[in-house]
């Protein structure tokens, strides 16, 4: 088994075919994402990515143990889908950890697709769809969109711990029961998942009260404005 202190998942953990196949699958939804990005990008959002992408870096080299070779941490998606959106906020995620597999030896090579899968296409997903509905629900204020973030990131991280379990279960290659290790990762990762939350929350409300424009998720969702009604006579 390949060294346990890598993050994400590590070379070995889950067997070849089912790694090839999600290598296919992260490729196809990386495609996707390429192709809506194209449009949501504009000289204000390119910058931001770029910010997002390096804090999303940043955040996730602090990594903590929770299985041989699995090791959990925060991933950023939420914070990323506030920030520049769904497609490019997953392109984001997908580019640290193409960076930290290639360069830095962090996860591993085999197990890419799994590791983008898990983090740039079914963490940003899920917390996605949540802030879109939270922010339909919850006030539209900064007091909202932190409770949104917080929320988002909690259910994301979870939801992106659980696609491993999934995957252990179409090719683990350890002996760990499945239940154990769902058990293990819900647990660890919803922890995981209120320590990124405060953080998500506490920089997306910061950069609402500066310049609350340059938040993906408030130009995203904003109300319509009202249509005054005329009235018709016959």
């Amino acid at each position: 088994m390949d060294d346990v202190r890598a993050m994400h998942i590590a070379n070995g953990i889950i067997n070849g075919p089912v790694s090839a196949i999600f290598i296919v699958i992260a490729v196809a939804g990386l495609a996707v994402c390429v192709r809506r990005a194209r449009i949501d990008l504009d000289d204000r959002l390119a910058p931001m990515a770029g910010l997002v992408a390096a804090f999303i870096f940043a955040v996730q080299m602090l990594n903590f143990q929770v299985l041989p070779g699995v090791s959990g941490h925060l991933l950023g998606g939420t914070l990323a889908v506030i920030l520049v959106g769904p497609w490019v906020g997953a392109l984001c995620v997908a580019t640290v950890l193409l960076v930290q597999a290639l360069v830095f030896a962090d996860g591993g090579l085999t197990a890419i697709g799994l590791n983008i899968t898990n983090m740039a296409l079914i963490g940003t997903a899920a917390a996605y769809l949540l802030v879109a509905l939270l922010l339909r629900v919850l006030p539209r204020t900064v007091a909202g969109l932190g409770a949104t973030a917080l929320i988002a990131s909690v259910v994301g991280v979870v939801v992106a711990s659980l696609g491993f379990v999934a995957e252990y279960a179409l090719g683990g290659t350890t002996e760990l029961s499945l239940g154990a290790i769902a058990a293990t990762m819900a647990g660890v990762h919803t922890l995981i998942g209120i320590g990124e939350g405060l953080i998500a929350a506490t920089t997306v409300v910061t950069v609402a009260k500066v310049r609350p424009d340059l938040v993906y998720a408030l130009r995203a969702f904003r109300k319509p404005p009202a249509v005054a009604r005329t009235g018709v006579t016959a």
